[in-house]
């Protein structure tokens, strides 16, 4: 009984402590257009993340802070779709993000891409680039997220870690005393 108490100590102890801990927060891993992209007028935002994704927040605004998209935007898994019904004239868009990762953190962001004229616009001047000076109500803050929040996951690590010292220290404290 004693090396069986003792075994599973050592092992508990050794796995907790050798174990990686998980990262479940997700980061945009491409977008359709591309950040920086000069395009055509899309018909949809896509967003793609490393991970599944929930309650996306998505705004296209242009250079005068107009939100230029329209109906909500979906996400299946990994992916997020904004439609955008209306055409672009050409100019520079704003794409704000805002989603929560399986682990429940909510990780933002934005880019920029340029719409570049088509024939039907080619007569009309260009946007200017500046940036937005207001978002309008419905746009998330296009706030770059943290590469890593530390989040619980650190907590939970240094919890596990102290119950296993504690597993080992009551094994070696037990078998002394059955054995004195």
């Amino acid at each position: 009984m004693k090396r069986l108490v003792t075994a599973l100590a050592i092992a508990w102890t050794v796995i907790a402590l050798t174990a990686a801990p998980a990262s479940a927060h997700t980061a945009l891993k491409s977008s359709d257009p591309a950040k920086g992209a000069t395009v055509e007028a899309p018909s949809e935002i896509v967003l793609t993340y490393t991970d599944a994704v929930m309650l996306p927040k998505v705004a296209l605004t242009d250079a005068s802070g107009k939100v230029r998209s329209a109906g909500a935007p979906r996400a299946v898994d990994d992916k997020v779709v904004l439609p955008v019904t209306a055409p672009l004239p050409a100019g520079v868009y704003t794409v704000g993000w805002r989603v929560v990762s399986a682990d429940g953190h909510p990780v933002a962001g934005s880019f920029r891409f340029t719409v570049k004229a088509s024939e039907s616009t080619a007569g009309s001047p260009p946007s200017t680039g500046a940036a937005p000076t207001s978002a309008a109500p419905s746009a998330p803050a296009p706030t770059a997220a943290p590469a890593d929040s530390g989040g619980s996951s650190g907590w939970l690590w240094i919890g596990l870690i102290a119950a296993g010292i504690a597993a080992v220290a009551g094994a070696v404290a037990l078998l002394r005393r059955r054995s004195g």
